[in-house]
């Protein structure tokens, strides 16, 4: 099955950044498309993710948030 991260992210946010670079490095090594999304970019992302980021989606489903919890994430996408 072919997933899709998203990473719900803030500008100025160091957790953010972290996390992005965590989920580049294992979704490059699975092959697995992601993308980063500003929360800031939109009042429903807002409201839903504002106080939590960074978020993680997988397929569009919340799977974490704050930090990659990194053999937890893998075993998401395997």
């Amino acid at each position: 099955m072919a997933h899709e991260v998203t990473v719900m992210t803030r500008q100025g946010c160091p957790s953010c950044v972290q996390a992005e670079r965590d989920v580049e490095r294992i979704c490059a090594e699975l092959g697995v498309p992601w993308r980063a999304q500003d929360v800031d970019s939109d009042p429903d992302w807002q409201a839903e993710y504002g106080d939590r980021v960074p978020v993680i989606l997988v397929d569009g489903a919340e799977h974490g948030y704050w930090k990659v919890e990194e053999d937890r994430f893998r075993a998401a996408l395997a």
